[in-house]
């Protein structure tokens, strides 16, 4: 090539700075985006910030809900902290925890690896595991308060045919509260295989195929893929579980009444017997903010603690 050629090659023209957007038009966009989220932003506002923070200004009362509310600190959180019988039903609460949330992730796992099998008429099963999720709680409690009757009720009579003398399910202070899990249970399974069974679709089948290939059983594909892939759903219905196990109080009240002798009482049963019974609804609300505490507090662990065995790639 000449020095010719050189000097008169045409100069490469250089890309074009990206222009930013002016102030006009990202305020544009910013009212924009403020417009759509405008609806959500309201709702929270009314449905869950609002309510929050009414709350935690009644804990603050001496209030009957009809008198005038008399300030008085933390006077109701003080006398909250030496409550033995609130003790007994944070204890009940995280009691019936234990046994739900081990047995409706397990059965929910098992139920969800069931309806992901290649079977006719799934599109039946599922929807019979389903049925007890759109149940309402009263009917499922009464339901299951007719089935573990000490005297007469199906599964004692079962427990009879085979010479197993049944317990005195929701009549016994020992079962009370497992009657209550074992219902609570069978109702929620039905949403958590379907949380589960979404995500067993989503891992590709080409992986468990070459995993068979390569020898791997069943059990060793479940442990080594099925599982790892499967933790962000499982993950999610831990969490979502967890903070409905707190909240238990449709079952307990139906089935139980918080008895026999308090043995089942849990902590939102207190609320509403204090509020509604007692007329004391400063100190319901303090206990309403050391649940939500509470739960706010396991809910960070959790996230804290999902690194560890959460993937999700």
């Amino acid at each position: 090539m000449s020095a010719t050629q050189v000097a008169t090659r045409p100069p490469v023209a250089k890309p074009a700075a990206r222009r930013r957007p002016g102030r006009a038009r990202r305020w544009r966009t910013a009212g924009a985006a403020a417009a759509f989220l405008s609806p959500s932003l309201v709702m929270l506002l009314a449905f869950w910030i609002g309510p929050m923070v009414g709350t935690l200004w009644v804990s603050l009362q001496d209030w009957n809900l009809i008198g005038t509310a008399e300030f008085v600190g933390f006077d109701n959180y003080t006398e909250l902290a030496g409550d033995a019988g609130f003790r007994a039903a944070l204890g009940h609460t995280l009691l019936y925890l234990a046994g739900y949330l081990p047995l409706v992730l397990i059965l929910g796992l098992a139920v969800a690896l069931l309806l992901d099998a290649k079977l006719p008429a799934m599109t039946l099963y599922r929807a019979t595991f389903f049925l007890p999720v759109i149940s309402s709680w009263v009917a499922v409690s009464l339901l299951w308060k007719w089935l573990l009757n000490p005297a007469d009720g199906l599964v004692n009579r079962a427990l009879g045919w085979v010479g197993v003398s049944g317990p005195g399910w929701w009549t016994d202070p020992q079962w009370a509260m497992p009657s209550v899990v074992l219902a609570s249970a069978w109702k929620d399974v039905g949403f958590v295989a379907v949380i589960l069974l979404a995500g067993l679709q989503a891992i590709p089948r080409d992986l468990l195929e070459a995993a068979a290939l390569d020898g791997a059983g069943a059990w060793r594909k479940l442990r080594s893929i099925t599982l790892p892939m499967l933790s962000p759903s499982l993950f999610f219905v831990t969490v979502i579980s967890l903070i409905n196990g707190f909240q238990v109080f449709d079952q307990v009240w139906v089935m139980t009444e918080g008895g026999p002798g308090g043995a089942s009482t849990v902590v939102v049963q207190q609320i509403v017997e204090y509020a509604f019974s007692y007329g004391r609804v400063g100190y319901a609300s303090a206990m309403s903010i050391v649940l939500f505490l509470v739960i706010l507090a396991v809910t960070a662990v959790q996230l804290r603690l999902q690194r560890r065995w959460v993937h999700y790639e």
